[in-house]
């Protein structure tokens, strides 16, 4: 007998509410939840899917510890005495940055992901992180650090209430949306036209995106920051500044309209390959707008200025008076989302506290480029030990990162690895450890990353659709194992540490003035959280200490996990208001338009307007269809237009004798692939796109679907070295590449 079931879909950024149809324990069907307060029934293929994805029989069910050179099925006691045995002496040997952590994407798709990786990280000591937003968004982290005295701060369109939206190297009826959580992004943009609003697309494919554009502008690959500090420009020598309200809470004007003096469309023109009228043009329209909003995403941060681009969205943002305004750029305010501090000054944001031990790179919010993992385990130097020891979670870097080659040869040669992977994937085939979560029907949901990004205030909370199978453990509970192991306390009740971080929580709140808990005993205010387990209690202390919560009786009518179990679709909390200057942590306490590391890279930007590029370059794409590379193992989520091939322009395939259908050599500094050539006007000429994660022909994983479509590895066309200097973000676009018929 079947029943149903609602989950909120944990498979892209919409986080998107689901009806599931269950029959015992299996997904059968997923459809929109028509009562969801914040997607109202939208649901993408990924979503429809999620019964596939859910049940893929590869998904491993048992712990898999190294024995004689094999991985082998093990009890879970099996597994965390091998993962205790393995990684404590290296961190008494070598120290604990001698041991390295690896996140990857799904993290912050789950509550497990969200809670516990900064508890282990903490627990261990190591200054040897290495996350997906190296490869992805650090360059909006940085540049928000920056502006605003907080990395975690990035302003959102106002999607539902803008006038005018230019979006530059983004796709978002493709992503559904990338640092801006919005259901139905497809449907907003429609919208947004439909009330006579205007939509511009600046990108060097014509994506469904820019096909649904008022304006395409095809753009020179890599040059978004020149054309947008060109735009400032413009701005500031027509007079069309107008900070409006902003105004009290900026500083830096002046010093703005120096740094970008010399910008001018004429001078960037010719390497954007966009004319001078036409930047002028979107300069005037975009302060002309009764309300506008910059948008950018992943294809103007993963170039050589993603840092300068990121940065200047912010800018016209506020040389608009668009910043904090409804219809304009605004702060979302999560449920979780700590207890709102007074405005005024913070303790700012600082870059490089640390670096990289081999090419001394930066950290950039606590993390190393994800493109220097494979130095850091492979180079010895006379500082410090070389990464001997890795844990990674829900994160496949030998298809994410640069030269996935040389990063498989160097996991080979660790003392020891363990990951926390549901696949024995392309990096976790190298783990001597792999450690299971169950799937995701069975474990609980709510989104405390992209809640604060959301285009619309709510909160939301699935419990597990289906129980726990017999055998399974909570990712949880894994987690909680797995940093207990590390910390020598293994065997420790996995409570303790949902317990630690409560009482460090409480213990701190007491102590503030600003809260609502201030003064008051932590042992009684633990007593009284609800929930069915640890991470239930720690969502149920974030929420009533959080800006909606009932502040432990200070607020009754506020939230709590009580509340917001009897809303099983959802609480609605109302459209993004106006928040300046509450989200500010500069040492100023204002908005510092011109950061001195900001304004030292200008003048990289400055000698790359010179600079003409002749050959082919690459660029990245994506599908509907796939988020990650194992969605590639999900036949329902493959074939069709989802193919791992080289598009490449009509007349440059004519120049090198292309065929369509016919494969391809690509060349680049990390090495060359071989795919099929898809000739197709839907890339400008001069660029070359290939579809990331993608090249599943490595032996000895277990994805049966994706190995008989295996594609190649884009990034195994990079060799690492391509960074931007300020975010440590790998350069995966915009990059020279040779190609040639494989006859």
């Amino acid at each position: 007998m079947s029943r149903t079931a609602l989950r909120i879909c944990p498979l892209c950024e919409a986080t998107c509410g689901l009806t599931l149809t269950i029959e015992g324990t299996r997904v059968t069907s997923a459809r929109g939840d028509r009562d969801d307060v914040f997607s109202n029934g939208f649901i993408c293929p990924k979503g429809a899917s999620f019964g596939a994805v859910d049940g893929d029989p590869d998904r491993l069910r048992t712990p898999l510890v190294r024995r004689d050179g094999e991985l082998r099925e093990a009890t879970w006691t099996e597994a965390f005495d091998a993962v205790a045995a393995g990684l404590r002496p290296v961190v008494e040997r070598h120290g604990p940055h001698a041991v390295g952590m690896v996140l990857g994407n799904p993290n912050v798709h789950t509550m497990a992901g969200a809670l516990y990786p900064t508890v282990l990280l903490a627990a261990l000591g190591t200054r040897s992180l290495f996350t997906a937003s190296t490869v992805d968004q650090m360059p909006k982290h940085v540049s928000s650090g920056l502006l605003f005295g907080d990395a975690n701060a990035i302003p959102v369109p106002d999607l539902d209430h803008t006038d005018h939206l230019l979006l530059i190297g983004a796709n978002p009826l493709e992503s559904n949306g990338s640092l801006c959580t919005a259901p139905d992004f497809p449907g907003k943009l429609k919208a947004l036209k439909a009330r006579g609003g205007t939509l511009t697309v600046i990108d060097p494919r014509r994506t469904r995106t820019a096909k649904l554009a008022d304006r395409h502008l095809a753009i020179r690959p890599g040059t978004d920051a020149l054309l947008l500090a060109a735009m400032a420009q413009v701005l500031f020598e027509e007079g069309l500044v107008d900070l409006g309200g902003l105004s009290p809470h900026v500083q830096g004007i002046d010093e703005l309209r120096d740094a970008v003096r010399d910008f001018t469309p004429e001078s960037v023109e010719a390497a954007c390959d966009v004319d001078a009228a036409l930047v002028r043009t979107l300069a005037r329209e975009l302060a002309a707008a009764p309300t506008a909003a910059v948008y950018a995403r992943i294809g103007s941060c993963t170039v050589p200025h993603g840092t300068l681009a990121s940065w200047l969205v912010d800018v016209l943002n506020i040389l608009t008076g668009n910043l904090d305004r409804p219809g304009g750029a605004l702060f979302p305010q999560a449920a979780t989302d700590r207890t709102p501090r007074p405005a005024g000054p913070g303790r700012g944001f600082a870059l490089g506290r640390w670096h990289s031990r081999v090419s001394r790179h930066p950290e950039a919010k606590g993390e190393l480029p994800l493109s220097a993992l494979a130095e850091e385990i492979d180079t010895a130097t006379d500082e410090g030990t070389p990464v001997r020891a890795l844990i990674t979670v829900a994160a496949n870097p030998v298809l994410s990162a640069p030269d996935g080659d040389r990063l498989d040869k160097a996991l080979d040669s660790l003392d020891f690895m363990v990951s926390v992977d549901p696949y024995l994937n392309e990096t976790s085939r190298n783990a001597d450890v792999v450690l299971p979560p169950p799937p995701p029907s069975q474990s609980p949901h709510h989104d405390f990353a992209f809640n604060t990004l959301a285009v619309r205030n709510q909160v939301r909370y699935s419990r597990p659709a289906v129980p726990l199978e017999p055998g399974r453990m909570a990712e949880t509970e894994i987690l909680a194992r797995l940093t207990l192991a590390v910390t020598g306390m293994h065997g420790a009740d996995p409570s303790a540490v949902d317990d630690l971080v409560i009482g460090q929580t409480l213990g701190k709140a007491v102590q503030e003035p600003h809260s609502p808990v201030h003064g008051r005993d932590p042992e009684e205010l633990a007593a009284q959280l609800a929930g069915e387990s640890g991470p239930e209690r720690r969502l149920d202390l974030m929420l009533r200490l959080g800006p909606y919560g009932d502040g432990f009786g200070a607020h009754p009518e506020g939230l709590g996990l009580e509340r917001l179990l009897a809303h099983p679709h959802g609480i609605d909390l109302g459209p993004l208001r106006p928040r300046l200057p509450q989200p500010l942590k500069t040492r100023s306490g204002k908005i510092e338009l011109l950061p001195q590391p900001i304004a030292d890279d200008l003048l990289r930007l400055r000698r790359a307007a010179a600079e003409r590029p002749t050959g082919l370059v690459l660029v990245g794409r994506r599908h509907l269809r796939s988020n990650n590379s194992w969605m590639h193992n999900v036949p329902a989520l493959t074939g069709g237009t989802n193919r791992c091939t080289v598009q490449v322009h009509p007349e440059d395939a004519e120049r090198l004798g292309l065929r369509d259908g016919e494969p391809v050599r690509v060349k680049g500094a990390g090495g060359e692939v071989t795919a099929p050539a898809e000739v197709t006007d839907g890339v400008r000429r001069g660029v070359v796109s290939i579809p990331h994660g993608w090249g599943h022909d490595r032996p000895g994983t277990r994805l049966s679907h994706a190995s008989t479509d295996p594609g190649v590895n884009v990034n195994q066309l990079l060799d690492g070295s391509l960074l931007d200097p300020l975010s440590g973000n790998a350069v995966l676009n915009g990059v020279p590449v040779e190609l040639s018929p494989l006859g």
